[in-house]
């Protein structure tokens, strides 16, 4: 079940550095699957991604709950910004996701992505901000 989701990540990485002003915004090293603690910021990462078998009887199918985290030290202004910009590059994706998936898979197609909340805090220990974006991804 990692191909649909490993796909899903990739086609966003791939979105969010092709959008000029956001690659821009948050560097070439912005967006990880892991905030590192030399990060400059703003930066994107990869929180908890759940998967679930979404297929029927005749057709594959996968449910997909990614959680992504915009980090800053600027404050939760900031944070919420950059999740919004994330939140509009991912429900653009392109639906074919990535022409290179392996081929048992290769017919899966990004149904939709939806978000499904997004929550802001500022982090005790760091001081930095965080808002956390739920969306919800149907690849079959």
């Amino acid at each position: 079940m990692s191909a649909p989701v490993n796909e899903l990540l990739a086609a966003l990485q791939a979105a969010v550095m092709a959008d000029a002003a956001l690659a821009a915004w948050i560097g070439a090293d912005g967006f990880s699957d892991r905030r590192l603690r030399a990060t400059r910021f703003p930066a994107l990462s990869i929180g908890t991604v759940e998967a679930r078998d979404w297929s029927t009887g005749t057709e594959t199918g996968f449910e997909i709950i990614l959680k992504l985290e915009a980090w800053s030290e600027r404050g939760r202004r900031e944070a919420e910004d950059l999740a919004e910009n994330v939140r509009r590059v991912a429900q653009g994706l392109d639906p074919a996701l990535a022409p290179g998936m392996e081929p048992a898979l290769a017919s899966l197609r990004l149904v939709n992505m939806v978000h499904r909340r997004t929550v802001s805090r500022r982090e005790a220990k760091t001081g930095l901000f965080v808002a956390n974006v739920t969306m919800r991804a149907v690849v079959e």
